[in-house]
């Protein structure tokens, strides 16, 4: 499956959104990484990943999310996650990332 990945600045918010569509797996997160360190290059705000229609994410995915994390938190900002489906939000609890991101 492939990836399809789209962004909007919410000024209002300061905030970033990030809809996240298919699947992030090794063949597809330097999609994610390039698109997160673009939209972090052009405005350094925290971002909301919008998983409402994310289908699986991997080990690697989930690099690239606690690597642009990382980033973020020397701005004291950082990454939510919102509308993950019940497989990906144990994937988050099983490897304990749910305490390193705001979950919504």
């Amino acid at each position: 499956m492939s990836l399809n990945i789209n962004t909007i600045l919410n000024q209002e918010d300061d905030l970033w959104i990030v809809d996240v569509i298919g699947e992030i797996d090794i063949y597809t997160a330097n999609k994610l990484k390039e698109t997160l360190v673009q939209i972090l290059n052009e405005h350094n705000t925290s971002i909301k990943i919008n998983c409402l229609e994310l289908d699986y994410i991997d080990s690697t995915g989930l690099g690239v999310l606690i690597g642009a994390l990382k980033r973020l938190k020397q701005e004291n900002k950082n990454i939510i996650i919102s509308n993950a489906k019940s497989n990906i939000s144990k994937l988050l609890t099983i490897t304990g990332l749910n305490k390193i991101f705001v979950i919504e």
